[in-house]
């Protein structure tokens, strides 16, 4: 999730949005910033959400994406680890309207601060189901407006949808593999 400046020259949006990057790069406030590259561990979890939600597509109602680029404001274009949309929504190259959920697993390099801060984003944008998830420390959170909440009964949820992810079970198989 942290990212790094490839460029300190302000670039357009045009100009960031016609690129082509060897990773994956975000665009804040004209600075196309390169996300961190995740460990094993990160791009298990990612996968993991990613199966999840695919085999329970149907059932829940949903789509997931993995590094699905948002577009908060018009200077602004993040990418969660993983986003969730609802089920028969036009598809879009780029999102602009609020997802379902996203989903931010911290690199190594991440910090919490940082990982808040670009939660507030997402908060800003309407999104109100934002999992943090930290797998040095096999913790996971929900961004707040005024910080990060711990998950403390064990499970992950989305409000008002059937959603529900145990942690158990995700650190349990991060352990197998």
């Amino acid at each position: 999730m942290a990212t790094q400046p490839v460029s300190q020259t302000h670039v357009s949006v045009e100009d960031y949005l016609s690129m082509k990057f060897e990773h994956d790069c975000e665009y804040i406030d004209g600075v196309i910033r390169e996300r961190a590259l995740g460990d094993f561990e990160h791009c298990f979890l990612q996968g993991f959400f990613c199966s999840i939600f695919f085999n329970h597509r149907s059932e829940w109602g949903i789509v997931s994406l993995p590094e699905q680029h948002i577009r908060i404001t018009p200077s602004r274009y993040l990418i969660p680890d993983v986003t969730v949309v609802k089920a028969g929504l036009p598809r879009e190259p780029r999102l602009t309207k609020p997802p379902l959920l996203v989903i931010e697993i911290q690199s190594p390099t991440d910090t919490l601060r940082e990982v808040f801060l670009k939660s507030r984003d997402y908060l800003g944008f309407g999104i109100t189901n934002i999992w943090v998830i930290d797998p040095k420390t096999r913790k996971a959170y929900y961004a707040k407006p005024d910080g990060l909440e711990d998950v403390t009964d064990g499970w992950l949820a989305v409000p008002e949808t059937p959603i529900r992810v145990s942690l158990d079970e995700l650190f349990a198989e991060m352990d197998r593999a």
